[in-house]
């Protein structure tokens, strides 16, 4: 069995930022349904906003903000709220760190593709609308500006301007120490066992319940599908 890769640790990041000016972007332009045919996450930075960067017959569109020098090179994507509705396909948070993005800020998030960005190391940075406006007003002034995003003190940083992003305590530590959701459960395993043994004291007729269900299904010759 292939050892799983571990997640690279993340601190802090300082890089351009490329910005997508509009609401409600969906999985399916972030991916497109025609990249999802793979049976692996390679390759998937060739879909990543394929309907964006190109034309319809195929051609690169020159004038999208993506394929400009800075937007080939940003590390940090700013977009406008409910970024990563839609589907739930996690191929979308893959391609876009094969893109080469560690950071998407965005006032809000579809619900799904905001826990797959934590369990696959990318930092999904919750901001106040009218921050995010600042940050856009600045990419648009100066597009190649350093941003410094910092994980421990949860700040954007560009141009003089620091704002606040929000993120839960369990996802900040799954960034800094490298977790995905498993290994984040594992590393507090002791607590999950202390759980287990004082639910099965308060209530001892729930313990091992699923398999004297199955033993009495079985004896009236049925099963669990």
């Amino acid at each position: 069995m292939e050892k799983k890769k571990k997640m690279e640790k993340f601190s802090t990041l300082t890089s351009n930022a490329v910005a997508l000016e509009a609401d409600n972007i969906d999985t399916d332009q972030i991916m497109p349904k025609q990249f999802l045919r793979g049976i692996d996450k390679s390759g998937l930075d060739k879909g990543l906003f394929y309907n964006l960067k190109h034309n319809p017959d195929g051609s690169v569109n020159e004038s999208c903000v993506l394929n400009s020098e800075t937007g080939r090179k940003a590390q940090v994507l700013l977009a406008g709220p409910n970024f990563g509705c839609g589907s739930s396909r996690e191929h979308a948070v893959w391609g876009l760190m094969q893109g080469g993005f560690r950071v998407v800020v965005a006032p809000s998030f579809g619900e799904i593709f905001y826990s797959n960005c934590f369990n696959n190391g990318l930092l999904a940075c919750k901001v106040d609308a009218g921050d995010l406006q600042k940050l856009f007003a600045i990419v648009r002034e100066a597009p190649a500006t350093p941003f410094t995003v910092d994980l421990m003190a949860g700040t954007i940083a560009a141009a003089g301007v620091v704002v606040p992003f929000q993120i839960a305590a369990r996802h900040r530590a799954m960034l800094s120490q490298g977790l995905d959701m498993v290994d984040a459960t594992l590393a507090e395993i002791d607590e999950v066992k202390a759980f287990r043994a004082r639910h099965e004291a308060e209530f001892p007729w729930m313990t091992g319940l699923p398999a004297k269900a199955k033993r009495a299904l079985a004896a009236r010759g049925e099963s669990i599908l």
